[in-house]
């Protein structure tokens, strides 16, 4: 006789279409009570869609198949009986909260209402309840962070009101979309640990959509990996992800990024230096709190006394989690801020080029691009490829014909991977008609056109899936030793410091706590604070020892 306990989530066979197009194919799995199932893929391969339509929350979506929560035919229950088990059987936290929250409510009012509609208590009742629950996901200082708004908190502190959230639901099912796809190393440790410490304590079980292996080894008890809609392998984690049977699971497990850069051959001090900066410090005057701290102006000190310098052809990786400094430094960098101290680029001083006039400024801002963390929000949905990689062209060289233009532009593309035999009509095209991998070249493209000699990336491919980060770096890598270019590289993500940086800076509380050569940082860190973050990147010891011997 079986002791098994019964599915409290059973996917049967499931399909979805969306009009005439399929996307999820003949799905199996179940979810049993109190356990931790991982749901992998790449974009597209149908983890969000599968788990959504649970609850039938993917508009214009048709099911067929069976989705049944603890014995109860989800696939065709009535909408007014579907809204009961939404909260209070299967919650869900959705990958971007600062998008997932309402930002005219404050984050108490918004977890009060879970109370109010789903339990019925008073406001009173309910809004000690929201605080108890935020106080329950060990964020700082409850009563207070309850009467914040959505944008008042940091990119952990949101994601710690989503679960809360979530739990005020009181679900036996926990649906977590991508939870800390947009955290740094340090917060993705401590959400994960937070799950796991909340699973356990209630009895949840817990169904994670990710495509960080590094997360499924942390956190799940089995596995489910899909393809273009479809389960490949599926089973527990450790022989999964340990002994893979599938070629596309190996895939994946191969998609880490390499480190194939041209190494310092003892020259890098001779060389003029690209990037300079010298005892640089950015203040941001905090905003009064009462009447007499209008008449005393009080400054918070983002970044202070960093120094740092970056050769041809070289890669500075500047890591620390959220508001260590990272993006004001880069920001500083680029000109668009007001900084202390001495920031050069290929010579030329930001404050001397802003006090020469426009001119001077064009030229230093030719020299130094950028190259943002989500392609999607950075380039214009309005406007086409040619308009988007040319806009910087017609500003810095407004002599070129429309057919030198154009040749530019092209050639471009073609440099980074894009040309018109794969993509028709190239250049009249517009973001969304590309994937995220795609949109991120062009994103790259527009940076190059000028022909720049520092590329400031921030963040570049945390918003990509594994196998298209590795592509994207390779293609950076590649760009490197064509041009000579220098990267100013701002991550978290430690295995993207192995593979591109030659140089690492680690930043806390804005400041810098170690700087040296990446095989030194990486492989025999002298901070604690530096090993901390090794630690809790989940740095292989293979690839420590890969950096060291580098």
């Amino acid at each position: 006789m079986s002791t098994a306990p019964h599915p409290l989530l059973k996917i049967d066979s499931l399909n979805i279409h969306f009009g005439a197009k399929q996307v999820v194919h003949g799905v199996s799995f179940d979810v049993k009570p109190g356990e931790k199932l991982a749901l992998v893929g790449e974009s597209g391969s149908g983890k969000s869609v599968i788990a959504l339509s649970t609850l039938k929350l993917i508009p214009g979506a048709t099911l067929s198949g069976g989705i049944s929560f603890d014995g109860v035919d989800l696939a065709h229950l009535p909408e007014r009986d579907l809204v009961a088990v939404r909260g209070r059987g299967v919650a869900v936290i959705f990958q971007e909260p600062m998008t997932a929250l309402n930002p005219l409510y404050t984050v108490g009012e918004q977890i009060a209402e879970v109370y109010r509609v789903k339990h019925g208590l008073d406001a009173r009742s309910a809004w000690a309840k929201a605080v108890d629950r935020l106080a329950e996901t060990e964020i700082p200082e409850p009563q207070r962070r309850a009467r914040a708004y959505p944008h008042q908190l940091s990119g952990g502190q949101r994601q710690r009101a989503m679960i809360a959230m979530a739990l005020a639901s009181e679900p036996r099912l926990l649906i977590a979309d991508e939870p800390t796809t947009a955290l740094d190393v340090g917060l993705r440790l401590q959400i994960l640990d937070l799950l796991d410490q909340l699973q356990k304590s209630r009895g949840m079980a817990v169904l994670m959509i990710t495509h960080d292996l590094n997360l499924v080894r942390r956190f799940a008890d089995r596995v489910v990996v899909l393809q273009h809609g479809r389960v490949v392998e599926q089973g527990p984690v450790s022989r999964v992800l340990h002994h893979p049977q599938h070629p596309y699971t190996r895939k994946l497990l191969d998609s880490r990024p390499v480190r194939a850069l041209i190494e310092d051959n003892g020259n890098g001090v001779e060389k003029n230096k690209v990037l300079r900066a010298r005892q640089v410090q950015v203040d941001y005057r905090v905003p009064a709190s009462s009447l007499r701290e209008l008449f005393r102006q009080r400054y918070f000190n983002a970044v202070r006394d960093v120094s740092f310098e970056l050769a041809p052809g070289r890669t500075l990786g500047i890591i620390g989690e959220s508001g260590s400094g990272k993006s004001t430094l880069a920001q500083a960098v680029l000109g668009l801020l007001q900084a202390k101290g001495e920031i050069t680029v290929c010579g030329s001083n930001w404050g001397a080029a802003k006090a020469a006039g426009f001119a001077a400024q064009k030229e230093l801002r030719r020299r130094i691009q950028v190259v943002f963390q989500d392609p999607y929000a950075s380039l214009s949905p309005r406007l086409t490829v040619r308009r988007i990689v040319g806009e910087a062209l017609a500003f810095h060289e407004p002599d070129l014909d429309a057919g030198q233009h154009n040749q530019r532009i092209l050639e471009m593309l073609a440099a980074v991977g894009l040309d018109e035999e794969q993509f028709p009509g190239l250049l009249e095209r517009h973001p969304h008609e590309f994937s995220g991998g795609q949109r991120q070249r062009i994103a790259i493209a527009r940076a190059l056109i000028t022909r720049p000699d520092v590329l400031v990336l921030d963040e570049p491919t945390s918003a990509l899936d594994v196998t298209i980060q590795k592509q994207v770096l390779t293609l950076l890598q590649t760009l490197q030793k064509e041009h000579g270019l220098s990267y100013f590289l701002i991550t978290h993500d430690m295995d993207v410091i192995h593979a591109m940086a030659h140089e690492v800076i680690v930043m806390k509380n804005g400041a810098i706590v170690e700087h040296g050569r990446a095989e030194e940082v990486l492989g025999a860190p002298r901070h604690p604070y530096t090993r901390a973050l090794i630690a809790a990147a989940g740095l292989a010891p293979e690839l420590a020892a890969e950096a060291q011997a580098a």
